[in-house]
């Protein structure tokens, strides 16, 4: 498959790659059989870390909806859902909502089939026990504009990126090469332009920059179909100048069974591929999309604004016994502080006018 996407002098770009080594049929990540999420798979996300972030993000939709004319139908899109242990907090969060879920309805959109199957039965079935229906999409826009709540959990970091290398005196594609017996690392004159803002003009020689269309591609999708409501980046990234300052080298990272693995080009499809989200360059395309943005800052200042710590201390009174009280507190430390470079951000369409930033 990679040699049928080189070009005539056999040259791949990385993103091309990556979307191959994740997404490819037969071939990527995310098509295989077994789930790459929780602790028994490759990683686990922050959904994974504590059953407490669905509960916080719940509170968040609680609140965009309190903003939206009363009796007007809300969706809860998930972008993303991985295994679905996401979409069961939310809605568990949101299940003992009476006059809000008669409104309700829960989407999840997915690439993989193979994934989508697995995080609908999840979903679907903590959805029945919501008492909200739950129903999967081919895109965001599937059923046309609509109102309500996109969440983008670890979503954009799995996006294909292209590679940009500085040799001194130009930026160049970064990917691979066949040379008739192998693929090897390579560079090549950039495949085309790159959007706005402008590349920057010089980086330290060798300075690598990852850029993202597909991950930009699906903030436009957004802009264009959410007509109120609110849009929930969560995603690792720093802004551009961050990223070529404390990562010359970029951020490129494959995992495998929880571990690091040293080549991310060495096998294709056998480990999971990710790159830091570059926010300047999604900020960016999300204003030039017609967005406002509503907030952007870490993780955990994000949850505190979301009521996170009331449902901690819920949590904990609520603690069978002192070992799953533990539990709960460690868990709840877990994904405060381990989760560095961690951003939420919040954007939303023009319309209506206020929305509020969160419950403070």
């Amino acid at each position: 498959m990679l040699r049928r996407s080189a070009d005539a002098h056999g040259f791949v770009p990385f993103d091309r790659f990556m979307d191959i080594a994740l997404y490819g049929d037969g071939a990527g990540f995310y098509t295989r059989e077994d789930s790459p999420f929780g602790r028994q798979g490759d990683f686990y996300t922050a959904a994974h870390a504590s059953p407490l972030f669905g509960r916080a993000i719940a509170e968040r939709i609680r609140s965009v909806a309190a903003a939206l004319p009363d009796r007007a139908p809300l969706s809860v899109v998930e972008l993303g859902p991985g295994d679905g242990t996401l979409g069961e907090g939310i809605l568990q969060g949101l299940a003992g909502e009476l006059a809000l879920k008669p409104r309700l309805e829960y989407v999840l959109v997915e690439r993989s089939a193979t994934l989508l199957a697995r995080a609908f039965d999840r979903v679907a079935s903590a959805g029945e026990a919501a008492g909200i229906p739950v129903s999967a999409a081919g895109a965001v826009g599937a059923d046309g504009p609509f109102s309500g709540v996109v969440v983008a959990n670890e979503l954009l970091d799995a996006q294909p990126a292209r590679r940009l290398r500085w040799n001194g005196e130009a930026w160049e594609e970064a990917g691979l090469r066949w040379t008739g017996t192998e693929f090897v690392p390579a560079t090549s004159p950039l495949e085309s332009t790159v959007p706005a803002p402008a590349l920057p003009a010089s980086a330290p020689p060798g300075g690598v920059l990852e850029v993202s269309p597909m991950a930009e591609a699906i903030v436009r999708e957004v802009a264009d179909h959410l007509a109120a409501g609110l849009f929930l980046v969560l995603d690792y990234g720093m802004d551009e100048s961050e990223l070529l300052s404390g990562h010359p080298s970029g951020t490129l990272a494959a995992v495998r069974r929880h571990r690091v693995v040293d080549d991310p080009l060495a096998d294709p499809g056998g480990a999971d591929l990710s790159v830091f989200v570059n926010f300047t360059r999604v900020r960016a395309a999300a204003r030039a999309a017609g967005l406002r943005e509503i907030g952007f800052r870490r993780l955990a200042e994000a949850l505190g604004a979301w009521g996170f710590p009331e449902l901690l201390e819920a949590a904990i009174r609520s603690s069978p016994t002192a070992e799953v009280e533990v539990r709960t507190r460690l868990a709840a430390k877990n994904l405060l502080f381990g989760f560095d470079r961690f951003y939420a951000l919040e954007l939303a369409p023009p319309a209506p006018a206020v929305l509020p930033a969160g419950p403070t």
